[in-house]
């Protein structure tokens, strides 16, 4: 077993070898990855060679998608080992430069390959539809589909190219975002029984699980006050992101941006709205949470801060990272020796890169490619067992690109995210049933549901309420309605009001949480999360409760990768996100957690 220090915060060059991933199936090293640019550089000018012959014949469209399919596969070498290198320390300044040099490379690129898209959308449908027909295009046939459903809505060449160059521009929102609230705001010390702790965005989750009330109440309100005082400046950059939206979808010829977000997914909006319908009739079971919680905490009034501490204190468990994988690898036994061996094998054999270090990125990732295997950020803590949790999720998105990558060519695997979250989030399910099952006493069972329950309300009823907000602020906006401090406030207030109910009570500030979630600068996918979770907790009672033939159409929609459209697969696994059932019966499913918990408690 490990004896790695897990709170140690060292330096990358003083991480033992053993506890990185490994990149070298990648690129050998930088210099390797040096002359991968200047490679790609140089490919690079060939891009616009293909103007003007894409419609002469199938052999000439294949000419231009085949050249283009071996320079992208060239691009995600360089994208994964630039991005993967800037994740694990970010204050190194070559990394950044390197990232850097690349994104600028690829930005060129996509302008020059502008006119490709509109070139195969002038071709008439007679002689594209006998194109298709031909053999040589067979290995083509998905990723054209696509192209021509996009035809009404992509635009002539010029405004294609005029597109394709604000790409780098578009990004200013976030950016800004990012850079004001992650690197210029500076929220202060808080002083705990173990001395004063730096607050920061990671800190302050920690902050408001901790079962020290006044601890958490005073890292609220200084948190919050931060975003007070810029208010109208992040205001305006959510407004601005908003109206990009709007403009995009308008220019394209989309009903609506929600229209626009949907479309490449082929998901209906129906879906969208199947999820916010259901979730919203079946508030009551998240209020009677609520008030299990303000009793269970012993308080007169729940305030805002008091949400998120664990139902259950005083549990500790630990796993040492090894631990983890032997609990992972035992609790996913439903899905064969080969599925299991494979992650196990990979979770010790340098997939993750493991531990904390100075200037690496927080949280957790999991990053997949074509070439490398996939790759696992972490931040290994073994006294947290949600760790445990974190390092199957990331196993499952790692799998899921383990089976695409063997049963897929480059232009077929990439899935979407809409696919991912169901199979990170269907590990889980198998964890937690594994681990309470060998619960020692009421109080880990009761710690370990709750757990359960606190992870459905973050991702099913959060991600929808989130969802909610982002439909609101755009009809506004396409209603011809203004987005300001004020209206942007009380339009979240009033979703706060609905999914908290009345057994909470709101801070004057509390509405401001609405103008800090950096997933509102990508808008309408957060959806993807709850539908995510509705899906997999379908397939995994499937799985737990048929046999081989179960597991084996759960092993195909992991297979399939981005072959078909993401309804399309999760339907061979055996759900339908068409319909609300699966919503509602992960709605059913808590509301059995909660009753458990009551009973325990």
């Amino acid at each position: 077993m490990s004896g790695y220090d897990t709170h140690s915060l060292p330096e990358r060059n003083a991480v033992p070898n053993e506890y990185r991933w490994n990149l070298e199936k990648l690129f050998p090293d930088d210099a390797s990855w040096e002359k991968g640019l200047e490679e790609y550089r140089a490919r690079s000018g060939e891009v616009g060679k293909f103007k003007g012959t894409l419609g002469r014949s199938a052999a000439d469209l294949f000419a231009c998608l085949d050249f283009m399919n071996e320079l992208e596969k060239l691009d995600e070498r360089l994208g994964s080992y630039g991005h993967l290198r800037t994740a694990e320390d970010a204050g190194n300044s070559s990394h950044q430069d390197r990232f850097a040099r690349y994104m600028s490379v690829a930005s060129k690129v996509q302008a020059t390959a502008s006119y490709q898209t509109p070139e195969i959308q002038a071709i008439p449908d007679e002689k594209i539809a006998a194109f298709l027909k031909d053999p040589i295009l067979e290995p083509y046939v998905i990723p054209l589909s696509k192209i021509l459903r996009f035809k009404p809505h992509v635009l002539t060449e010029n405004e294609e190219k005029i597109m394709a160059l604000q790409i780098e521009a578009n990004q200013t929102a976030q950016k800004t975002f990012t850079a004001l609230t992650d690197v210029d705001f500076d929220f202060g010390t808080i002083d705990t029984p173990e001395g004063p702790k730096p607050l920061s965005h990671a800190a302050f989750s920690s902050f408001l699980q901790s079962h020290d009330r006044e601890l958490r109440k005073k890292a609220y309100f200084q948190f919050y006050e931060q975003f007070e005082k810029h208010k109208n400046s992040i205001a305006s950059l959510y407004a601005g992101s908003v109206h990009l939206d709007i403009y995009r979808a308008r220019a394209r010829n989309h009903p609506s941006a929600r229209a626009m977000a949907l479309f490449p997914d082929k998901v209906p909006e129906t879906v969208y709205d199947n999820l916010v319908g259901t979730v919203n009739a079946n508030l009551e079971v998240l209020h009677r949470y609520y008030a299990l919680k303000r009793k269970a905490l012993g308080l007169d009034t729940l305030r805002h801060y008091d949400v998120y501490v664990p139902i259950v204190k005083d549990v500790t468990v630990r796993h040492t990272y090894e631990q983890a994988v032997e609990v992972i690898h035992e609790a996913l036994a439903p899905l064969g020796d080969e599925y299991r061996d494979t992650l196990r094998d990979g979770l010790l054999g340098r997939w993750v890169d493991r531990y904390e270090n100075k200037g690496k990125r927080s949280g957790a990732f999991s990053a997949g490619s074509y070439f490398g295997d996939p790759h696992i950020l972490m931040n290994y803590k073994d006294d947290n067992v949600n760790h445990v949790f974190t390092l199957a999720h990331e196993g499952g998105h790692s799998m899921h690109s383990w089976y695409s990558v063997r049963n897929n060519p480059f232009q077929y695997y990439n899935y979407t995210i809409f696919e991912a979250e169901v199979a990170s989030t269907f590990n889980e399910e198998f964890i937690a049933d594994y681990l309470f099952d060998r619960a020692a006493g009421d109080s880990m069972k009761a710690y370990l549901i709750g757990k359960q329950v606190d992870d459905m309300i973050g991702t099913l009823f959060r991600q929808t309420m989130f969802a909610e907000f982002e439909h609101v602020t755009h009809s506004m906006v396409e209603e011809g309605k203004s987005l300001t401090v004020e209206s942007l406030r009380a339009e979240y207030r009033k979703l706060q009001e609905k999914y908290f109910g009345s057994e909470m009570a709101l801070e004057e500030c509390s509405d401001l949480e609405g103008l800090r979630i950096p997933h509102f600068y990508r808008a309408f996918y957060v959806y993807k999360y709850a539908t995510g979770m509705s899906a997999a907790i379908a397939l995994a009672r499937t799985v737990k409760d048929g046999g081989e033939s179960d597991r084996e159409r759960y092993l195909g929609f992991l297979k399939s990768g981005g072959s078909k459209y993401p309804l399309e697969s999760l339907e061979i696994a055996g759900v339908d996100m068409s319909r609300a059932e699966p919503v509602q019966a992960a709605i059913d499913k808590f509301g059995g957690l909660v009753g458990e918990l009551e009973g325990l408690l």
